[in-house]
């Protein structure tokens, strides 16, 4: 992928000084914190250990491997779980195998086996991983009390920006936990605070302005729409007005996310089917859980794919359907986009971004569709980056940005200046960009969150924009 217009090129050149200067502040790290944290977590990983190692299971592994029982390995754990007792193991059935045939030993299958060994296996990994990888990476990387992370847009073939040095992009964000407990490592200079801010949705806005589908336009415009409770409300099969909080969360990243990003019916069942369990999902304003619900409506099992066979009456059928419908009726002109774009590529080997960036080389239709969205997405927050980071600078604010993390934009604003930053974040990240890029047909939203003066990042909250 390469800039081939001079508005890409001014873009790309202008981006890589905007990330040096903000490399070059970096954002303050609470050195004790990361110091006496990770004491802690290598003392509750000894003990957590120890544990382990007194355990009939791992007195089975002892007797199984001798000399050479090795905790952290996950072949002869694979062993123990999967091989058969008459050879020593404990005679699980793997959920999953790998691709030469083997069990495989990752967290979804060890989770699967459920049992209290492996359990506290996976918690000893996670935190040998918090430690190793965030804290003490963190820790190995920071200068006088300062991280100068390294951030590229030369190696993501989206044109995405990476991070490294350490890889702040990799910090977990599901695992809320982890999150809170590495961004608790994260401070504003003194007096000041934290605001971190992206836009709303900008992949799905970002798509629409590609496929310019009706349908999906007026989804993004009209507030009284929300795609995400709708599809929640087709997969399980429920009234709009008994989606709740949780039931939307999966309808939109269980089910329309993967749709956008080439997912296909059978694993957005599967999800779907195991978040009724995980997340204890309930009908809003009921107890009776998602589960029953269905039950009621003569779903009982998930179902399986066999041979491009769909167990019939199944969860998998009803997905599939609800698939069929997303694409073939909801959204007819992206599904044609998506058509037209593929067969372009085939014909031509690449294409032009509408930021006047080039994607070609050999690409799977996922990557097709998926590539020049993901990183027109991005260019529309290194625009705003950009833009802010120079008039920060022309006007001698104090506020510095001081990192980019995926899709935001995180600050180190003082307190005295925080109202006229939070309005020139939607001037610039709104009304500006708007007006540079013709091609936005859809209205962008921005979302920002803050913490209190000299307060960590994890302890950040929403914070309202002015309109």
């Amino acid at each position: 992928m390469l800039p081939v217009t001079n508005e890409a090129r001014r873009l790309f050149f202008q981006g890589c000084e905007a990330f040096s200067r903000i490399s070059a502040t970096g954002i303050c790290i609470d050195t004790k914190y990361l110091a006496n944290k990770t004491e802690e977590i290598k003392t509750e990983i000894a003990d957590k250990t120890k544990a382990l190692k007194s355990s009939d299971i791992f007195t089975l592994w002892r007797r199984k491997f001798g000399g050479e029982a090795n905790l952290g390995s996950r072949m002869q754990l694979a062993k123990i779980l999967f091989s058969s007792k008459k050879t020593g193991g404990l005679g699980f059935i793997p959920s999953r195998q790998t691709a030469t045939g083997r069990p495989a030993v990752d967290e979804e299958v060890l989770k699967d086996v459920g049992i209290p060994f492996t359990k506290d296996f996976l918690a000893i990994e996670k935190l040998k991983k918090t430690c190793s990888t965030y804290l003490e990476g963190i820790a190995r990387e920071t200068v006088d009390g300062r991280l100068h992370t390294v951030f590229n847009q030369h190696i993501a073939r989206t044109f995405r920006s990476s991070s490294d040095s350490p890889n702040l992009h990799n910090i977990p964000v599901r695992d809320v936990t982890t999150m809170n407990l590495v961004r608790q490592a994260f401070l504003p200079s003194l007096g000041h605070c934290l605001v971190e801010v992206d836009y709303s949705g900008i992949e799905v806005r970002v798509a629409a302005c590609y496929n310019h589908d009706p349908v999906l336009i007026d989804y993004i415009c009209n507030p009284e729409k929300d795609m995400h409770r709708d599809m929640a409300a087709e997969c399980y099969k429920l009234r709009i007005q008994d989606v709740d909080k949780k039931v939307r969360y999966c309808g939109k990243n269980m089910f329309v996310f993967p749709q956008f990003y080439g997912d296909f019916f059978g694993n957005c069942a599967t999800h779907l089917w195991n978040a009724m369990d995980k997340l204890d999902l309930h009908k809003a304003d009921s107890k009776r859980t998602i589960r029953r619900h269905l039950e009621k409506k003569g779903i009982t099992e998930l179902g399986e794919l066999e041979d491009g066979e769909v167990t019939p009456g199944s969860f998998m059928e009803h997905v599939k359907e609800v698939e069929r419908g997303f694409w073939n009726d909801r959204f007819s002109v992206y599904t044609q986009w998506k058509k037209d774009w593929w067969q372009a590529y085939t014909e031509q080997g690449g294409y032009q971004t509408l930021t006047g960036f080039v994607i070609w080389g050999v690409l799977n239709r996922k990557e097709v569709i998926n590539y020049g969205i993901q990183g027109s997405a991005f260019h529309c927050l290194l625009w705003s980056l950009i833009r802010l980071e120079a008039l920060l600078r022309k006007h001698k604010w104090k506020t510095k940005i001081v990192g980019q993390i995926h899709d935001s934009i995180i600050a180190d604003v003082h307190p005295q200046e925080l109202d006229d930053f939070l309005q020139l974040i939607r001037r610039v990240m709104v009304e500006e960009l708007q007006a540079a890029w013709s091609w936005i047909i859809v209205p962008l939203e921005v979302e920002a969150d803050m913490t209190k003066p000299n307060a960590s990042w994890a302890s950040k909250s929403p914070v309202s924009l002015p309109a």
